[in-house]
């Protein structure tokens, strides 16, 4: 059987499965529960061009089918990064995509283009985080904006670039067409939905930042259709992300359209979910007689 699948020539990875920006944090934690090198690749949360403190607590509230999350991309910045947390990702035999983002795009190109050194394998621009105040979402809603902050991106960094799209825009596929013509290598479908929690006794918000972001298996269903539907318009790999849990989730996203896919809210209620998840994968591949997990991409029967 052959579980590997190619997002671009330069990158081919083990197995389809990925960890997914925000919930896998620089690795470290989870490195002391399983061996990294076991993942597809590993996506590091969002990375900026200045150290960021993110939003107040509480930040992260559970739902009986997901996580609402307000964590606001708090992360060390991109030379710190660089300095201090990639050097142990290099230890691993797979590949490292680091999540990036800006609140203009000056930002976006300077961090690109800081990440453009051995030991990163791709970047994954983010135009779709629903908790910041600025950068972020704005970007990912009009295909004009988004085409010109790809093309600058694309020419600031020699990495394949991937796209983190929003669900929330009247036409993704608009979007990512924008991404595709602009230069992206790959498309990541999707990211959070916007949503709140309210504690009923003392009336207020649950999360210090009022809003956040649902994902889990409260979105699957939503970002299925999402990916089916950029599917039928672009020419470039798709990477699922949203509410994955286990080794049938991800056959569904593959057979709607996705080359990948990536783990994120699962990870955080069972850090061991992508050892089955795998192990799944190639058990279907044997009972399905099939060589390679590629040919499932597409491949949903809808006559």
């Amino acid at each position: 059987m052959d579980t590997t699948v190619a997002i671009t020539p330069s990158l081919t990875l083990k197995n389809p499965v990925m960890s997914a920006s925000g919930t896998f944090a620089y690795g470290e934690e989870f490195s002391e529960i399983f061996d990294l090198s076991l993942l597809g690749a590993v996506v590091t949360k969002g990375i900026s061009l200045n150290p960021r403190k993110g939003n107040p607590t509480p930040r992260v509230f559970e739902t009986p089918c997901g996580l609402i999350n307000a964590i606001g991309l708090e992360n060390i910045g991109v030379d710190a990064f660089v300095k201090e947390k990639l050097p142990f990702l290099r230890q691993f035999d797979t590949p490292v995509i680091v999540n990036f983002f800006g609140s203009v795009q000056e930002e976006y190109e300077k961090t690109a283009q800081r990440l453009d050194v051995e030991g990163v394998s791709a970047v994954e621009m983010n135009v779709s985080c629903p908790n910041v105040k600025k950068g972020g979402l704005e970007f990912g809603k009009d295909p004009g904006v988004l085409f010109s902050l790809v093309s600058k991106v694309r020419s600031a960094t020699s990495k394949p670039l991937l796209i983190k799209l929003s669900p929330m825009v009247t036409d993704i596929c608009e979007m990512a067409l924008a991404a595709q013509e602009a230069g992206a290598d790959a498309i990541t479908c999707t990211n959070t939905i916007p949503a709140m929690a309210i504690d009923e006794e003392t009336w207020k918000p649950i999360l210090g930042n009022i809003t956040g972001g649902l994902s889990g298996p409260a979105i699957r269903p939503v970002s299925l259709k999402i990916v089916w539907d950029v599917y039928q318009c672009v020419r470039i790999p798709i990477i699922a992300s949203g509410g994955i849990v286990t080794y049938r989730d991800v056959i569904q996203f593959l057979l709607a359209g996705a080359t990948s896919v990536e783990v994120g809210s699962a990870a955080l209620r069972d850090p061991c979910c992508f050892s089955p998840i795998i192990q799944g994968i190639e058990e279907y591949l044997r009972k399905h007689s099939l060589k390679k997990i590629s040919d499932l991409t597409g491949k949903l029967k809808v006559e």
